[in-house]
């Protein structure tokens, strides 16, 4: 028996189905969920008072020196407070919310701590909009949309062309950095705002927060579309980690210890993993590499170093971290053997990684993981449903949690396979977008649930507590010439199998054409082919899935190989490693004209 087999470790699933006229149903949790703190500062106010020594959060040296710079849950506190009075003494626009522009650091987690203390919203933006790129467009789009008080960078020299360009773009807020002051004028320095300590003004503001106050404006990840800022109150978020609290008992007597990069701009990264820190009285560990190349390699090593309990990535990251793994029995052994969860989430993992990573740990690890997922967004703070039994194959996305309803609209096309599109209520999911009416009143149907714009199937109809199976997103999906659907969830995710460790990612490609086709973004190994060998492995994954025999509308028969990474700055891949399908073909409609004409490097099959 496994550690999370163990009585008490794992809620068991429990759901009901409550079916209506129409062909819909919901599933609903039968647990109610429990009493959740009343805002985000109850959880750090609880451990600076229960273990002020214990450590919080750590970062690399910034200046290269090894080892980890650390700050406890009472220094934290104790910080927070001092910016939270120094939030209150610039007498800030009322209302209005604190912008991040940088990466994860520590600086970036008090301060956005210390607005929360005070009732001011957090607004982390992914630092691709300001300092990796050349266009501030979508910056700029999003600040005007936003107008915050104060915007804070954490190294002003790195960001001082993107701060410039703010006051032509009708931005106007207090400017803040930690180091690189006179690279912007008129900024103040971090230390200068929390200069003085905290007063009575600090609790009255803290007193004074709801369930309703606002906590954090996230952006959406933009994969079908512009961003759009969504409105999270600290019920939601509060609410969320009970729920995760109840499905994971195990949280009562193991403290979680991450590695983790995944970013704050994004809900997986700050409200998942970041609050599940917190709440617990955890330890978080800023991992300063990524699954980009260059970068995992650093991953690796502050696996090594930091020995996590608890491990979170998307698909393309534990993709990245297999080879390293499997040719160093040693490093996975260090890697593992402290780990008690494996969790994906953020888009769907290919059968050879899921068999893989179970055949690795099998070998490396004295107590097996529980390998696990979740599904949600940024719109549901973000845990929807998850994943909290064993599961034998990827692709489950779990049952509802408590105190939420998944409603499952049939999707005419689909009848026969019995896909449906979802829609969501419960404790965790948002009101209302910031500053847009119209997008808001589309996100809700007659019966006030979210339309999540994802869909998915019952893995056994007759018994629902085995759980939903994931089936793509509703607005990727296409139709060819014929008229026939193209579901492409499920296909990306065939040909990734197919390609194994030929494809970094995969683009599918055809509205309105004859045929399906595949842009492929090759992997380090792919890149390092000869061009017949890439050919040939490209031709043969055309084959295996044609072999499959899935239907014209599910068998791509003709791929083009991209040297070219999906890009980050241009919006191809979100800061989570998830494709934006529609923005790698509005960017690369030449390589899809390529495609489908007769250019002698598409393979055709």
């Amino acid at each position: 028996m496994t550690w999370f087999e163990e009585s008490g470790a794992l809620a068991p699933p429990s759901v009901e189905r409550l079916n209506a006229q129409d062909g819909s149903f919901v599933l609903r949790s039968t647990v109610k969920l429990g009493r959740q703190a009343r805002c985000v500062g109850k959880w750090l106010e609880r451990w600076a008072r229960a273990t002020p020594n214990a450590p919080f959060l750590s970062q690399r040296y910034a200046d290269g020196r090894p080892g980890w710079q650390t700050v406890t849950y009472g220094i934290a506190r104790e910080r927070v407070g001092r910016l939270a009075q120094g939030l209150l003494d610039r007498d800030l626009r009322p209302g209005a919310a604190i912008a991040v522009l940088s990466e994860n650091r520590i600086d970036h987690a008090l301060l956005g701590l210390a607005a929360q203390q005070i009732g001011r919203p957090l607004c982390s933006i992914t630092p691709a909009y300001s300092r990796l790129a050349n266009d501030w467009t979508r910056l700029h789009t999003i600040l005007e949309k936003l107008q915050p008080a104060l915007i804070f960078a954490d190294d002003g020299a790195a960001f001082a062309a993107a701060l410039g360009s703010l006051p032509g773009a009708g931005v106007h807020a207090t400017l803040v950095v930690s180091t690189g002051v006179d690279a912007v004028p008129g900024a103040l320095t971090l230390e200068s705002l929390a200069a003085d300590s905290e007063t009575a003004a600090v609790a009255a503001a803290y007193e004074a927060i709801t369930a309703n106050t606002p906590a954090k404006v996230l952006l959406t990840s933009g994969s079908t579309g512009a961003p759009k800022l969504v409105v999270n109150t600290h019920g939601m978020l509060t609410a969320n980690q009970r729920q995760i609290l109840q499905l994971w008992p195990f949280l009562h007597r193991i403290k979680p210890r991450l590695l983790d990069w995944l970013p704050w701009s994004h809900t997986f990264g700050a409200n998942h993993n970041f609050n599940l820190v917190l709440a617990h009285g955890g330890r978080l560990c800023i991992d300063d590499g990524r699954p980009a190349p260059g970068l995992i390699e650093r991953t690796l090593v502050n696996l090594r170093e930091v020995r996590p309990n608890l491990y979170f990535n998307v698909p393309r990251g534990f993709d990245m971290l297999l080879p390293a793994l499997e040719a160093d029995e040693e490093l996975a052994r260090d890697v593992l053997r402290s780990l008690r969860l494996l969790f994906y989430a953020g888009a769907a993992l290919t059968p050879s990684t899921w068999d893989r990573w179970h055949a690795l740990v099998e070998r490396s690890a004295a107590g097996t993981p529980f390998f696990t997922s979740a599904w949600g967004s940024t719109e549901t703070s973000p845990m929807v449903a998850s994943v909290h039994w064993r599961i034998d194959q990827p692709g489950c996305i779990g049952l509802p949690a408590p105190g939420t309803e998944i409603k499952f609209v049939p999707l005419p096309d689909d009848a026969a396979r019995g896909r449906y599109e979802l829609r969501v209520r419960g404790p965790q999911v948002f009101t209302h977008y910031l500053n847009d009416a119209a997008a808001t009143a589309q996100a809700f149907d007659e019966q006030g649930y979210y339309r999540i714009g994802d869909a998915a199937r019952l893995i056994d109809p007759k018994q629902p507590q085995a759980g939903i199976a994931f089936d793509g997103r509703v607005a990727e999906d296409f139709k060819l010439g014929s008229g026939t659907w193209v579901r492409v969830g499920s296909l990306r995710l065939r040909a990734l199998d197919a390609l194994v460790a030929l494809a970094q990612d995969v683009v599918v490609c055809g509205h309105g054409r004859d045929e399906i086709g595949l842009l492929v973004f090759l992997s380090p190994a792919g890149r390092a082919l000869q061009a017949k060998a890439r050919r040939d492995a490209l031709e043969q994954a055309l084959k295996l899935l044609a072999a499959q025999e899935q239907g014209d509308a599910q068998t791509p028969r003709r791929a083009l190989a991209l040297d070219e990474a999906l890009s980050l700055a241009a919006g191809e891949i979100t800061d989570k490693s998830y494709v934006n399908q529609q923005a790698v073909l509005t960017r690369r409609a030449g390589d899809v004209a390529r495609l489908y004409a007769q250019d002698p490097e598409c393979v055709r099959v």
